[in-house]
Parts: structure tokens; sequence; C-alpha cells
């Protein structure tokens, strides 16, 4: 049985961090039911075909992240709708949402509201900037408030760069794993004391966590250096290069007692190895165009085919630098579980959370239904008669 199985989860939340927290929930066997704003649902559903997205028939960032959920299409501005999703409240073990402070005010579903209704719930909210200050009313993305407040954005480039804007989620899924984690302690902590509690985690907060080695440096008055470029690194065994067929990949070489030794015999070229420009961190560091010009020169010789196979013999620290496409087709990731295969779709494959317990099996994921694609049987569940539940559609508090 599903380590989380007969825990009840509402997801009232929208696009990426909030959702896939509970995601991760389901693929422990959590029953989650996301409630959606009639009559289109969650507007991550449409964020696939926003431009400059890899264009696709299937909408592939919401499948990620509401696999193994069932759907609602709840009208909470209306005071009948409320009532079902207070009878959810009631009904579940966590609640799960980004909403803004603004909104959660004006449907009275701030936590103040809902905590009288059941004390054992966990209410789990995300915010961008937190719940306190001159901007916690501010709405925010993980491209704004996880990558380019935390500083992370104004890292990620060379000198001779303008900073690039972030992936889709970069900063959501790993913000969920924070809130996923919060909602762990608290289940833990309730299983002690038999009380709910509320579960706060930001984006800017996150960034910051991810960021936290240089904020720290700069919190120590440290000093800066200047900005650099690939071909005058500060250490060229901290760089990357490209192999003849046009592979890019990094090293990551941190030991400077060892690793220029291992370098240069991978290359054939013990000689450099006690080369007065290159033998020392401190030379490497003086001399930095002329060593990473001189790398430059000697992977261009071969293949990554033969480096790879140079660098595994010599212990060489690398990694490869894929596209994305070719990340799709890693057998390693595969390997390691990372791609998991939809059951109800063998044909298609998705991205496993990355948490895992020895013996214990995740939920095989599931497509994610249409917007309110469950509601009917939902509010059964809840109680509603066929009658009633007729009635709520007649009134517009909910759809199915």
């Amino acid at each position: 049985m599903p380590i989380l199985s007969g825990l009840k989860v509402i997801d009232a939340a929208t696009y990426i961090a909030a959702p896939s927290a509970a995601a991760i929930l389901a693929d422990f066997g959590a029953d989650v039911i996301k409630v959606e704003r009639p009559p289109h649902g969650d507007p991550y559903r449409h964020l696939y075909k926003t431009p400059a997205m890899p264009e696709s028939d299937v909408n592939y960032p919401f499948i990620v992240d509401n696999r193994n959920k069932r759907s609602i299409a709840l009208n909470l501005g209306s005071e009948q709708g409320r009532d079902v999703f207070l009878k959810l409240m009631r009904w579940a073990d966590i609640v799960v949402t980004n909403y803004q402070p603004q909104m959660l005010r004006r449907f009275r579903i701030t936590w103040e509201d809902l905590q009288p209704l059941n004390e054992r719930l966990i209410y789990a909210s995300l915010t961008g900037y937190g719940e306190t200050g001159p901007e916690a009313e501010k709405p925010g993305y993980d491209m704004t408030a996880y990558f380019a407040r935390s500083g992370l954005m104004s890292h990620i480039h060379n000198a001779d760069a303008e900073p690039a804007t972030s992936p889709c989620g970069f900063g959501d899924h790993p913000t969920a794993i924070s809130l996923f984690a919060g909602i762990m302690l608290a289940l833990y902590q309730r299983d002690r004391t038999g009380r709910g509690s509320k579960v706060t985690a930001t984006l800017m907060g996150s960034g910051a966590w991810s960021n936290a080695s240089l904020i720290q440096a700069a919190l120590a008055g440290a000093k800066w250096p200047e900005r650099w470029t690939r071909r005058n690194p500060p250490n060229p065994l901290i760089n990357h290069y490209t192999s003849s067929d046009g592979k890019r990949f990094l090293f990551c070489l941190l030991d400077p007692a060892q690793d220029w030794r291992k370098l240069c015999n991978a290359m054939g070229r013990p000689e450099l190895i006690d080369d007065p420009r290159f033998a020392t961190p401190a030379a490497r560091q003086q001399n930095c165009r002329d060593c990473a010009a001189m790398l430059d020169s000697e992977f261009a010789r071969h293949p990554m085919s033969e480096w790879a196979r140079r660098f595994l013999e010599h212990d060489v620290l690398y990694g490869p630098v894929p596209h994305t496409t070719e990340v799709a087709q890693d057998p390693q990731m595969r390997h390691a579980g990372v791609f998991v295969p939809f059951a109800d779709r063998p044909d298609l494959e998705t991205v496993s959370s990355p948490v895992n317990i020895e013996g214990v099996d995740k939920v095989a994921p599931r497509m994610p239904p249409e917007p309110g694609g469950n509601t009917r049987a939902i509010l059964a569940e809840l109680g509603y008669s066929d009658a009633d539940i007729a009635r709520l559609e007649q009134q517009g508090a909910v759809n199915s």
C-alpha cells in the first residue's frame, strides 16, 4: 500500500510550485483533489501555448505537476461554491494554496477562516515574497521571485554576455520540495499533538537558499572578483570545453593536489604536470588565458567518446552539457528511475519526483483530468444528491 494512502489533500493552487508539492504527495498515494475555477481551470493548463515554449500537441508542463489528481470545478466567488469548499476542508488533511493574500481574504479561506473547521487541518501556503512586509501582496513567479530576486540571475552569465532568463519551472520545482518538506514536518507534529498547523514557503526564500553560499559571502563582507569569460576563467579547471565533434562538457576539478596531474595524463601530456605556467592553482590563475586556450586546443583533437573513455580511465571528474532533448534520452536517468511511463498512456513518460524511500513504491502516474472532470463524483462523496448537484450547477457554483 502506498505510504500516504488515505491522506486527503486539496490543491487550491495554480501554476507550478504549490501544485507540484501536491503532486509529490500524490506520487506517494495521497488522494489529491485539484480545485479549479470554472470553466477553463488552472491557467497553467494553457502555458504550453505561450511563445518560446516548445511546440507540442501534448500539454507537457501541466501533466508533470498534476498527474494522479482529481479535479473539481468550483466557483469560490459564490456562497454555494464556498460552502462546497468548506465541506472539502472538513474532509481534508491538507490544503495547499498559492492564492494571493487579497484573494484568500476575498474568498474567506485564510488559515484563520479554515482552522476552526478542522483542528487537524494542515494549511500549506506558498507565496512569492512572504506574508509580511511591503511586498507581501505582490504576485511572484519563479523567474522574478526565485531566479532574479535571489541574485541567481546576476551570476549565471559570463562577462561577455547578458543575463539569460530561466527555463520553465526552474525555481518552482525546488520550492515545491521546500513546501513538501514543511507539510511532512507538520504531519509529524500532528501525529504527536493531534493538531494541524500552518506551513509556509516562498519563492524568494527558496531562491536565496539556492544562492546561499554567495549571499553568505555578501553578508560576510567578502570582496568580489571581476566577472570573467570562458576564455579567461580564474580557475581553468572549473570551466566548460568542447570536443572535436562539438560536444560540450564541464570540469569541476576541486582537488589541487591531484586533479591537474590526472588531467594532464588523460590528455597524454604528462610534460605539462610540472610546467611552471600551469603547475599550481596560482599559476593557472595568472596564466588563465593561456591555460584555457591550451585546453581548448587539446580537446579539439578528439571526439567526446574518446575523452569520456580517457576521463574515466584517469579518474577526471567531468559532466556532459547536453541539450534537453538529449537529457530526455539519457540512459542513466532512465536506469535511476528519473523517467517513468504514464499508466494510462504507456507511450509517454514523465519526470518522477526526486524523493524516494527504499522499499516504497510510488503510485504509477496517470494523466490529469479535464477541468472539473471529477466534480460530480467528488460531490457525491461529500454527500450531495443528484438533485443537489444539478442545483449547484444551475447556480453557477460548480461545473462538471
